[in-house]
């Protein structure tokens, strides 16, 4: 059984733009916490660093000033 737990970024007000990762040795599940029984996305975990590195970079190039770019490290799955 998966243990789920709430993104640390899920949105303003009372958390309603959020998703729960479950993770494991061998995999990283990504679900919509408003609607858990709609399914999952799963990656293996390095696949899940890559993902979450280019959400941030492409978060970083939107809000960094021109000619600036810090990306976030991806959590480390565990």
């Amino acid at each position: 059984m998966d243990t789920w737990r709430k993104s640390s970024y899920s949105g303003p007000g009372d958390g309603d733009s959020c998703v729960e990762i479950a993770n494991s040795p061998t995999r990283i599940s990504v679900r919509d916490s408003k609607d858990p029984t709609a399914g999952t996305v799963t990656f293996p975990p390095a696949s899940f660093a890559s993902f979450v590195e280019a959400l941030n970079c492409a978060a970083s190039s939107r809000a960094a000033p021109p000619g600036r770019s810090e990306a976030r490290r991806p959590p480390t799955p565990g």
